[in-house]
């Protein structure tokens, strides 16, 4: 249900962005696959009820390269797309707690929208470690993020999308 949530939500925000339809969709198709690296994850870390430690956090970092390798036979532009994606949804903004040490502008702005759409998804869902966030606590997260972690004029499209259920699936609702 998460990657459906964070694909909705991504081609959402990629049309508010100002971007055409079909690269819009590209978006989605990439978003759904952002996690498939987690295929190749132990369950017993996956699943893990409380805080990873350092080496089990180790492991699942690798879900990104996983990911992007298991991507690899995709050709042409939306390959591309989808194993950036993969390979670098967890990069922040500023380049400060990111995976692989990248910033901002060394990525594709269709990263930066799959990672914001990732966090706040994450935040309102159930996980084996933590409760599901209020969509308004995981918005005063995001936009305590914002110029750190997010790109602030995603954070703000995000925060006007939410903030009017109108516009967006009951499914970032909990309902």
């Amino acid at each position: 249900m998460e990657d459906k949530a964070v694909s909705l939500l991504s081609e959402i925000i990629a049309l508010e962005q100002g971007m055409q339809p079909a690269r819009a969709r590209q978006i989605r198709t990439a978003a759904a696959l952002h996690d498939i690296g987690k295929l190749k994850i132990p369950e017993s870390i996956l699943n893990k009820p409380g805080k990873l430690d350092e080496g089990e956090f180790e492991i699942i970092k690798t879900h990104t390269v996983l990911g992007a390798e298991m991507l690899s036979s995709i050709k042409g532009e939306m390959g591309e797309i989808a194993r950036a994606v993969c390979m670098y949804h967890h990069e922040w903004h500023d380049g400060s707690k990111s995976y692989w040490g990248f910033r901002a502008s060394d990525l594709p702005g269709y990263v930066h929208i799959v990672s914001i759409c990732d966090v706040f998804t994450a935040l309102v869902a159930k996980r084996s470690y933590k409760e599901p966030w209020p969509p308004s606590d995981a918005l005063a997260y995001i936009q305590n993020h914002a110029g750190t972690q997010f790109e602030p004029g995603l954070v703000a499209v995000l925060l006007s999308l939410i903030q009017d259920e109108s516009r967006v699936p009951a499914i970032f609702y909990g309902r």
